[in-house]
């Protein structure tokens, strides 16, 4: 049976039928209760949990503690005077001889090129923000407030790493980096792909696209090609921050996951990811909100005492790591499950024509060990498709779909057949157009000993006929 989909989609809140016991503040399910059928905690659909901890400092003056304002003020002025004495970036004893020996060769091209300075030493700007303080751009102090909670709010030794990431870009022509072109060699290495719970940019480095010894020698096999990767690296930091609304309650930082499936060990990538961890926090300070590594193997923790001594306490605060097991059930705590990749147990695929970001938000219910549970969506109009995701947090249930008309006499189709679910099970993904009115019921049977999240989203297509 077929039928043209009308443009307008529905998006709608299924009904979830459970058996449970009474909870406080909280209205129960009674109807289509099965006596063998234990308590589940089931509720209106509801955000999936975050993590306590996940919470960035305020960028606001007004919330800052007065030693943070006096020393941002005192870094502000540092670099006010550092800019209009033109003392930022100390010229190199080399280049004063040069000058001294080129002196006279014309004083009128030696004052055309000190103006050329005064101009480039007052414009600059780093990430797109003028520094300038006297300049009141808006994202100056979300700037130098990254600096100084990197340096404890020290704020000689932010000045400093300030004027070093500054000198850095300079001499290593980072802005222009944006624009060069790489190659597609590294595209499955690293890259961008949706948002977190609070708005922030995720990247997603991928170390195991390096157990190719190939791509592996043509990315680290010499100095030369490890400082290209570097550069390959900061353009996807750059453009990263590019999304960043750099300004007072603007998400300012990015959310980064590193997948160490099928990783190389640590003897192959301990040097270029030093290399890479110094550079990071060197140059883009507090511009990770959380580093999450998924798909951990026990050499990762050999890794990470050696490479712990040279990260900050700071840095090291915003690690979470999570075992190949426990991986979409960290990842949810930070990314809503509809903008997780689907091979990372999440709802979201690539050129989806099925469902959007504008969809709506995705339900959630707990399922107690023992205990059945049914999702009803419904089904009234005749000739409309409906289409689902669902997925069981770490699975092990028994999971079956089928189709109840509302005609007592008509017969219950079967959508999809019983089945146990394993462990590493992919979200489901299913559609079905009915030729009468009525119901389309997901159950699912926990017969582990442990309690489940379910997560789940539907929407209706309707039928142009």
């Amino acid at each position: 049976m077929t039928a043209e989909v009308m443009a307008q989609e529905e998006t709608q809140a299924a009904e979830v039928v459970v058996a449970v016991e009474p909870l406080k503040e909280e209205k129960v399910a009674e109807e289509n209760v099965k006596p063998r059928e234990s308590s589940v905690e089931a509720s209106k659909p509801k955000m999936v949990e975050k993590s306590s901890s996940y919470k960035e400092e305020s960028n606001y003056l007004s919330d800052l503690k007065e030693f943070e304002r006096k020393a941002l003020s005192e870094l502000k002025s540092k670099l006010e005077e550092a800019i209009l004495g033109n003392t930022l970036f100390e010229p190199k004893k080399e280049a004063l001889l040069e000058d001294e020996e080129k002196k006279n060769e014309g004083e009128e091209k030696e004052e055309e090129e000190e103006k050329k300075v005064d101009v480039e030493e007052n414009d600059v700007s780093l990430w797109g923000v003028p520094l300038l303080p006297s300049k009141g751009a808006e994202g100056v102090d979300v700037v130098l407030l990254k600096f100084l909670r990197a340096r404890e709010f020290k704020v000689n030794d932010a000045f400093e790493m300030l004027k070093k990431t500054l000198k850095w870009r300079k001499e290593s022509k980072i802005d222009s980096a944006v624009d060069e072109d790489f190659g597609s060699d590294l595209a499955s290495a690293a890259y961008m792909n949706g948002v977190d719970h609070e708005g922030h940019p995720v990247c997603y480095n991928i170390f195991g696209a390096f157990e190719s010894e190939e791509l592996y020698q043509k990315t680290f096999g010499t100095e030369e090609k490890r400082s290209e990767f570097l550069r390959w690296r900061c353009q996807l930091m750059e453009k990263g921050i590019q999304k960043l609304n750099l300004k007072p309650g603007g998400v300012s930082s990015l959310l980064q996951i590193n997948d160490l499936k099928n990783s190389p060990g640590p003897s192959k990538l301990r040097v270029a990811t030093k290399q890479t961890l110094a550079m990071l926090q060197d140059n883009y300070p507090e511009m990770v909100a959380k580093n999450i590594f998924i798909n951990v193997p026990f050499w990762y923790y050999a890794l990470n005492a050696l490479l712990s001594p040279f990260l900050t306490q700071r840095t090291k605060s915003k690690f979470v790591v999570a075992r190949p097991n426990k991986v979409t059930e960290t990842l949810t705590k930070y990314i809503p499950i509809e903008e997780i990749p689907l091979h990372y147990g999440g709802f979201k695929r690539e050129n989806d024509s099925e469902f959007s970001s504008q969809d709506g938000a995705v339900s959630e219910l707990i399922l107690k060990a023992g205990s059945t549970a049914t999702i009803e969506v419904p089904a009234l109009e005749v000739g409309n498709s409906l289409c689902w995701d669902l997925t069981v947090l770490g699975w092990e249930v028994s999971y079956k779909e089928e189709f109840v008309p509302t005609d007592e006499g008509s017969y219950t189709v079967i959508v999809q057949k019983g089945k146990k679910m394993g462990s590493q099970e992919w979200p489901l993904r299913n559609t079905f157009m009915n030729s009468e009115p009525g119901k389309v019921v997901l159950t699912i049977e926990n017969t582990s000993n442990k309690k489940k999240r379910v997560l789940y989203r539907y929407k209706t297509i309707k039928s142009s006929l």
